[in-house]
């Protein structure tokens, strides 16, 4: 299994970024985001049932943060508007073998090797 993040980067408080994750060789029915910032655990920030699309959100970017997915291309997307400072992080696209798309991320065993996303 690989997970490819890209779309991190820099960009200044309000504004907007857009996460991609491609999969390969994952055959799951549960992907999602998850962020960690220095000197903090890493925290669930949505996840989604694939296909049917299913979306778990954490509070902290509930109404900012919008979770997607592309079937066709087997990617996943993270769509963050309202960016704030606290939403700096390295953020990780991560899938599991079982179908309960929790946002603990203990739960999930394919990682990607995350996307800098810096607010400021």
């Amino acid at each position: 299994v690989q997970l490819v993040e890209s779309g991190g980067g820099s960009v200044e408080v309000g504004g907007s970024l857009r996460l991609s994750c491609a999969a390969s060789g994952y055959s799951g029915s549960c992907m999602g985001w998850f962020r960690q910032a220095p000197g903090r655990e890493r925290e669930g920030v949505a996840t989604m049932s694939l296909p049917y699309g299913t979306t778990v959100i954490a509070d902290s970017v509930s109404g900012r943060f919008t979770i997607s997915q592309d079937i066709g291309k087997k990617t996943i997307y993270l769509q963050m508007n309202d960016l704030k400072p606290e939403d700096t992080a390295m953020y990780y696209c991560a899938g599991r073998s079982g179908s309960m798309c929790l946002l603990d991320p203990s739960r999930y065993d394919y990682w990607g090797q995350g996307t800098q996303v810096t607010v400021s």
